[in-house]
């Protein structure tokens, strides 16, 4: 079964749900601020897709952290805050058993599903 990880409001998850509805591929929903995330689960898509990709350096929990928190980012510091504070999670991260991908593009998913 397809995943969708990501926060239940955010406008760019709403774009790949409505999306993936609209193909008429099922999904399951997993909101990380309420479910939350593993630290397995993070290391195994930092190992994936890398560490800095997993980042969302342009939303507000990003530009809140500390300038010395920030520049002092490796992977072992990035994993520990992403599971402490998963809004800096870049979204939606699509896992469909056999391929990840971040963010959401009609193109991309496309392709991800052969539509």
């Amino acid at each position: 079964m397809v995943t969708l990880f990501g926060l239940t409001r955010c406008d760019t998850m709403t774009r790949a749900r409505r999306w993936l509805e609209a193909q008429g591929l099922e999904y399951r929903l997993h909101d990380y601020r309420q479910q939350g995330l593993s630290e397995a689960q993070v290391r195994a898509w930092a190992a994936e897709l890398g560490w800095e990709s997993l980042i969302n350096r342009r939303g507000t929990t990003w530009r809140r952290l500390p300038a010395e928190v920030r520049e002092a980012l490796d992977e072992d510091a990035a994993v520990a805050l992403l599971c402490a504070q998963p809004a800096l999670l870049r979204r939606p991260l699509l896992d469909t058993g056999q391929v990840r991908h971040l963010g959401f593009s009609e193109a991309a998913y496309r392709e991800i599903f052969g539509r």
